[in-house]
């Protein structure tokens, strides 16, 4: 009996084995193509850091090329990808329509593409979209601001002024609409006052999401409209770059009470500035869990599947819906910095100054 038992243990393992082999097996070989806009945003450093990461662990080869924010360099990189035999493409494009042409060379070569983060415009080469709920990060933002002036209990009038990202990039759509859905009936009602006037998306909007730029568009809202010490109470920033702009315009600008102010990625810049209080929150997206999500997509299209879905009617881009996962953003505040951001081992209280 203990033979046979030991026989039963062997066979086991044996097929274990095989089958640990046969799993490597299916990714060995297969080269997924990864591009990323920049290496300017700590976020997009993390990004394809992470997916390269996972794609390696599931036995995938991985080519990631970052485009420095320059579209020629961005076409130029995917064709390479393309030459080189990649079977997957996943890209966060730069502009989301200036990569049809060589969109078109990849579905001519039968290369899905998942467009990551940024949904890639007008071009039907486009097979599935990965990304976080983007409706919702702004939803967050205006709640935020709506629950930190208690716009539904207080009196006011607070003055608020707007900046959000890239015009190229499409998301500025879902980020700057899912706010301004909670924050517009207050701004009709006379409860919220944008004193320069530039609430419109594409007076609002920042090059390349660019920390500069936006410090200089808010350099002079300052001095056209608060010299006279006018009251800010609130910045409704898209994302981090944006906010740190703000921030920095702030500090050498203006002399009264610190606004609120809103941000996206949870950068550790912006996470150091939470803690700080000059930054009153951001929103958390995991590049973790978006770079896993990627992988079994990845695995699903090599294998033959059909990739988990759970958006079929959101993200059109211009060609028809294209189906899509949204992972879940979290609205963090300074209380949640430790549980969210260390525990978790996104970062190390030493990167953070705790």
């Amino acid at each position: 009996m203990k033979k046979i038992l030991s026989l039963v243990i062997v066979l086991a393992l044996v097929v274990a084995c095989c089958v640990c082999v046969s799993g490597t097996a299916k990714a060995e070989g297969k080269l997924v193509g990864v591009s990323m806009p920049t290496q300017d945003l700590q976020r997009w450093n993390q990004d394809g850091a992470n997916m390269e990461k996972q794609l390696k662990e599931a036995g995938y080869e991985v080519e990631l090329l970052y485009a420095a924010n320059d579209i020629p360099t961005q076409v130029s990189q995917v064709e390479t990808m393309i030459a080189d035999g990649c079977q997957v493409l996943v890209i966060a494009s730069i502009d989301g329509d200036s990569l049809g042409t060589v969109l078109a060379q990849a579905k001519e070569a039968g290369i899905p593409v998942i467009a990551y983060d940024r949904l890639i415009m007008n071009s039907d080469a486009v097979t599935y979209y990965a990304t976080f709920d983007n409706w919702l990060v702004g939803v967050k933002q205006g709640e935020f601001i709506r629950d930190a002036l208690k716009l539904d209990e207080a009196e006011g009038p607070f003055n608020i002024e707007f900046i959000t990202g890239d015009p190229g990039d499409n998301n500025i759509n879902f980020f700057f609409d899912g706010a301004m859905s909670i924050l517009t009936p207050y701004l009709e009602s006379g409860k919220l006052v944008c004193p320069s006037g530039q609430t419109e998306k594409a007076v609002v909007a920042t090059a390349n999401w660019a920390t500069d730029a936006a410090q200089a568009r808010f350099e002079n809202i300052l001095s056209s409209y608060y010299a006279d010490g006018t009251k800010l109470d609130a910045v409704l920033c898209s994302n981090d770059s944006t906010s740190l702009g703000v921030q920095n315009a702030l500090k050498a600008n203006y002399t009264g009470e610190w606004p609120v102010l809103t941000g996206q990625d949870c950068d550790i810049l912006s996470t150091i500035s939470m803690l700080e209080g000059t930054q009153s929150m951001s929103v958390f997206k995991d590049t973790r869990t978006l770079a896993a999500q990627v992988v079994t997509m990845v695995t699903a299209i090599l294998e033959g599947t059909e990739p988990e879905i759970n958006d079929t009617e959101t993200y059109d881009n211009g060609t028809g819906i294209i189906p899509s996962f949204l992972c879940e953003p979290v609205a963090c505040t300074p209380d949640m910095i430790q549980e969210l951001l260390v525990d978790s081992g996104y970062y190390t209280a030493a990167e953070l100054g705790l």
